[in-house]
């Protein structure tokens, strides 16, 4: 299956906002980060330092999610280029495919896409974080050959 990753255009930005704000939040309260009340303001004020240009935010890549087959917007995907210990990366924040649209390869697709998007631009790794909570997307991280590089382990004390 083959997706184009298109440049996200300034008009789906907001929604695009919403729903990885929505979700990180969520993420944060399954994880233990953050209670409910406070998981929406604190994902926003992250997502938000991360984008403060929004869409022109130096190093950072908004893409649309399509179709070749029939230009249909499946998803999103947010990435930036960093660079650790001399080297150039991709760090994935986030991929987010519609729901009706899941189980369907989309975000497989999306991955390999970045992948040849990345090696253009000269980048020789990409690199993610996923939730302990998130064994899907760990279980697609394995398949798409990514590795384990850190975990962070806490214990939680008194009641």
């Amino acid at each position: 299956m083959n997706v184009l990753l298109e440049p996200m255009k300034e008009a789906d930005y907001s929604l695009f906002i919403e729903a990885a704000v929505a979700g990180y939040a969520q993420e944060g309260v399954d994880a233990g980060r953050w209670t409910v009340n406070e998981s929406i303001k604190k994902s926003r004020a992250e997502t938000m330092s991360n984008l403060p240009q929004g869409l022109e935010t130096p190093g950072h890549y908004l893409f649309d999610i399509k179709t070749l087959s029939n230009d249909l917007s499946v998803g999103y995907l947010w990435a930036a280029t960093e660079e650790k210990h001399g080297h150039q990366s991709m760090f994935v924040y986030d991929i987010a495919i519609k729901p009706e649209c899941r189980r369907r390869g989309y975000a497989v697709a999306a991955f390999c896409e970045l992948e040849i998007v990345s090696a253009r631009m000269g980048i020789d790794s990409i690199g993610l974080h996923v939730f302990s909570a998130n064994s899907a997307a760990q279980a697609l991280y394995r398949k798409l050959g990514y590795e384990v590089t850190g975990v962070n382990m806490q214990k939680k004390l008194g009641a």
